[in-house]
């Protein structure tokens, strides 16, 4: 922990738009963009642009939320936080498997930590997709557990983000 009062919050919403569910963050991120939040909080719709993630990150955040859809099994729209494990520092990368149609975040977090970047603490709010697969008529969003989902996933991100600063400035 750090000794300002005032510690940097990155939430970064990934996702792709036309994988249905896969699209959670990026709505997540897209609605908490027009909520007022404290200054020292930025979120970004990073979509599936890995590259820009990995450089964002490279930034010095005490808090990074990742927002993204992730199954664990549960039921679709279960909304979850955990916290990530790290690469450690100065480990090699398994592949730089970049793809411009998807974001692999673990792929990013290994480009981070190769490029010598660090994260204090990193934070997943997930949700339990019922689908990540193009729709066959071409339309695009989220399913209905999922879509129900998204308000639960900003007040859990907007909880971490105020105990996360009261945690510093007590």
């Amino acid at each position: 922990m750090t000794d300002r009062v005032n510690p940097t919050i990155l939430v970064a919403g990934v996702g792709n738009i036309f994988l249905g569910d896969d699209a959670f963050g990026v709505e997540v991120a897209q609605r908490m963009a027009s909520r007022p939040l404290p200054p020292n909080v930025r979120v970004v719709d990073f979509g599936i642009r890995s590259y820009d993630l990995a450089y964002a990150l490279m930034e010095a955040w005490e808090l990074v939320i990742l927002v993204d859809a992730l199954s664990r099994g549960n039921a679709p729209g279960t909304v979850y936080t955990i916290e990530a494990e790290l690469p450690p520092a100065g480990s090699q990368p398994a592949s730089f498997g970049f793809d411009a149609h998807s974001m692999n975040p673990v792929a990013v977090l290994e480009l981070v930590t190769t490029l010598g970047g660090h994260l204090d603490r990193l934070l997943v709010v997930g949700c339990e997709p019922a689908s990540v697969e193009p729709d066959q008529e071409g339309r695009i969003g989220l399913s209905k557990p999922v879509e129900a989902a998204v308000n639960e996933a900003i007040r859990m991100v907007e909880e971490l983000i105020i105990r996360n600063t009261r945690s510093v400035a007590a």
